[in-house]
């Protein structure tokens, strides 16, 4: 099968990849640097915007994983972060899926974000059928990239698959993930033993691999999943299995959770006090029953396979 990957150098894109070049598919890649690009690709040197002309290119290629965007930025100093997010996420996305669907492509595979559903949970985990509410304006234009690409699938033969994963972590991980592990191997004592809140996260390969099975199962068709490794976890549970995999000692301190809150949201840190304390559970129930998937790794097994290769 011929797949073109869009942001096929980025985090998730290098896997998708690599698991789907492995599994005997031919891989079109998109990417702004070809340079970290294998050469068993089919290389694409592309900034995709609104005006970006990939007509021949399409007209070979049987499914787009769409994987470019503009990512999350906590802070954002655009003048217009709403317009900044917009031309990628949706200008370029609908350019990208109306040129797709004119040339014939049988699927197309969006990766969105659980910010649409919302940035946390109270007494459920999030479900497709759950009301969006995304709540700044990354969530808002994946959202509204979703909605192009549904009414484009009502008007033509392309299906088309959303996912909205939460945090994926894994070989390569950079940012908030990659800070926290740094911070786990000073040894040094931490303030989170005692934190019980729930929050799921993905492991890359268990995304890559859903990702793998939307290409081709037919029930995925025109379907949104939501996806996680299955297990909510504490950030307690996280920093301690970190440290296990370093084999680092824990050294918890269990400073009560509501100190923790109060004493950022003080130091102006509202939303890193959500992160570390809030909830944000997600239900991958459909997933499960409609596609028969099940993530092949386990939280445990992807935090190892994770440190080990860090």
């Amino acid at each position: 099968m011929n797949i073109l990957i869009t942001g096929a150098s980025g985090f998730v894109g290098k896997a998708v990849c690599q698991t789907l070049f492995n599994n005997n598919h031919r891989i079109s890649a998109i990417v702004r640097n070809p340079a970290v690009v294998p050469h068993e690709y089919e290389v694409i040197n592309a900034n995709l915007n609104a005006n970006t002309n990939l007509g021949d290119v399409l007209n070979s290629i049987d499914v787009v994983i769409h994987l470019a965007g503009r990512a999350h930025v906590l802070n954002d100093n655009s003048v217009d972060p709403y317009k900044a997010y917009a031309e990628i996420n949706i200008d370029a996305t609908n350019n990208l899926a109306t040129q797709a669907a004119a040339s014939g492509v049988k699927r197309f595979i969006f990766i969105s974000s659980i910010k649409v559903n919302g940035e946390q949970t109270l007494n459920a985990a999030l479900t497709e059928l759950d009301e969006p509410k995304p709540e700044d304006d990354y969530g808002v234009t994946k959202l509204e990239a979703e909605n192009v690409l549904t009414s484009l699938a009502e008007k033509s033969t392309m299906e088309v698959v959303i996912i909205r994963p939460p945090l994926v972590y894994g070989k390569g991980v950079k940012a908030n993930f990659h800070n926290l592990i740094k911070l786990c191997k000073t040894s040094l004592p931490l303030p989170f033993g005692a934190l019980h809140n729930k929050r799921s996260m993905v492991y890359i390969e268990n995304l890559v691999d859903f990702i793998n099975t939307c290409t081709t199962h037919p029930k995925a068709a025109n379907e949104t999943f939501l996806i996680s490794d299955d297990e909510d976890i504490s950030t307690t549970v996280l920093i301690r299995s970190i440290r296990h995999a370093l084999g680092v000692p824990a050294w918890l301190i269990p400073i009560p959770q509501q100190w923790i809150v109060s004493l950022l949201k003080l130091m102006g840190k509202k939303t890193l006090a959500a992160r570390l304390c809030g909830n944000l559970q997600v239900d991958i129930s459909k997933a499960k029953t409609l596609l028969g998937w099940k993530p092949p790794y386990t939280f445990k097994q992807g935090i190892h396979k994770t440190i080990r290769k860090n």
